[in-house]
């Protein structure tokens, strides 16, 4: 939970009623905490103020471990501020405390912390080894998440200098320990490492398999810039692999997500020049070489793109899907089932939308076409229970009497 007004104002409240002179320790901690709050309300001249009235107290009345923490937490709040060189010192002075204290747990987050201003300081051979160390004593003291982070991390430094030997039991460690303690993002930041580096050692397959745990990883929902990166570097294998239209739809995907950072989808659009315009079919030649079971995510994630894109692209999307049923006779009426079956889980509004894209795309078709595709919707509709299959049947014959197409839904 983000921190309120109220917190700050309790805070300063404190502050009044603690006078540095008669309670420097309260004032002192109290400062601390407004400092902490100030930071994560991205106020960071304020937190900046607030921490080093902190540190400094601290320091008068010899609180030395709360005074390293003080130091650690001013380095964050310069990092933020874009001060690297001050924040690297910042964190340095703090590591050297703690290591003094005997803290490790607390040595060890300043040194990630290190890690990070130095890797924006564009020294990764430095970086790495903070990283490293880092990673040394978070597992020492069985902290196995924050161990996987820092793994992750210094593995990523190594990938930068090149060393891919050395960095691949880093990442496969970073995964297993994230998978151990059910770390999800940290498990999809070290899978999409993994799928880096299988590329960069040209095994498209190895990449693909990691970049799919990446994707698993980042629910769309949840991580969408995650997401939409797992999905453009999944382009990127599916695209050394000579699979076209996988490449394509991935890319498709990754800039069709709300949030997706402008770099993925710069590298996603670059993909799509290069392996040339599309045919619109591309769902169709994906799911063709898929076992059925297997159709019902690949779907999903093509229909939320429709859902969150502008009306001609979703017009043309559904155009594309009506298409590939109309020319897989033999697995017309298993589309149509797992079609029915993504839309029903779309909330109410992206219900209507998806199912009118439809209708207004076969409101266009010849009248054969138009029986045969309703054929096997009809088909599809079947298959669920009666109370779904009414909301469906409906549902389309709603919207073919408004969009102009041919009704017999039911």
């Amino acid at each position: 939970m983000q921190p309120a007004e109220s917190d700050v104002a309790e805070l300063e409240a404190r502050l009044a009623r603690y006078p540095a002179d008669r309670y420097p320790a309260q004032h002192a901690t109290a400062a601390f905490h407004l400092g902490a709050v100030h930071l994560q309300q991205a106020r960071v001249a304020e937190a900046l103020t607030a921490l080093s009235v902190a540190h400094d107290s601290f320091a008068r009345i010899g609180m030395r471990l709360e005074q390293a923490k003080a130091q650690m937490m001013q380095g964050v709040a310069l990092r933020s501020a874009g001060r690297d060189e001050q924040a690297r010192s910042a964190f340095e002075t703090a590591i050297e405390l703690f290591a003094e204290l005997g803290s490790p747990l607390e040595e060890a987050a300043a040194t990630y912390n290190l890690g990070l201003v130095v890797r924006d300081l564009a020294d990764a051979v430095e970086s790495g080894q903070a990283f490293a160390r880092a990673h040394e004593l978070f597992a020492q003291n069985g902290q196995l998440a924050q161990a996987g982070a820092a793994a992750r991390e210094y593995a990523t430094s190594l990938l930068t200098q090149g060393s891919l030997d050395a960095a691949r039991p880093m990442l496969e460690l970073a995964y297993e320990l994230a998978m151990k303690v059910g770390d999800a993002p940290g498990l999809g930041g070290a899978a999409n490492a993994l799928g880096l580096l299988h590329l960069a050692q040209d095994d498209p397959a190895a990449a693909t398999r990691s970049f799919l745990d990446a994707i698993g990883a980042h629910p769309r929902s949840l991580r969408p810039a995650e997401y939409a990166m797992g999905k453009a570097n999944l382009a990127l294998a599916r695209e050394r692999a000579g699979d076209v239209a996988d490449a394509r739809l991935a890319a498709l995907q990754a800039i069709g997500t709300p949030g997706a950072d402008a770099p993925v989808i710069e590298q996603a659009r670059q993909l799509l020049a290069r392996v040339g315009p599309g045919t619109g079919d591309e769902l169709s030649t994906v799911l063709a070489a898929q076992p059925t079971e297997r159709w019902a995510p690949i779907v999903r994630d093509e229909v939320l793109r429709w859902v969150d894109a502008e009306p001609p692209v979703r017009s043309a999307a559904a155009r594309g899907w009506i298409a590939g049923q109309l020319g897989s006779a033999g697995r017309a009426h298993d589309l149509a089932e797992t079609l029915l079956g993504v839309v029903l889980e779309l909330p109410p509004a992206a219900y209507e939308e998806v199912i009118a894209a439809v209708l207004r795309a076969v409101a266009e078709l010849p009248e054969d076409d138009a029986e045969q595709f309703r054929a096997g919707i009809r088909s599809g509709m079947a298959r669920y229970p009666i109370p779904q299959w009414q909301r469906m049947s409906a549902s389309f014959e709603r919207a073919a009497a408004e969009f102009g197409a041919p009704t017999g839904w039911s």
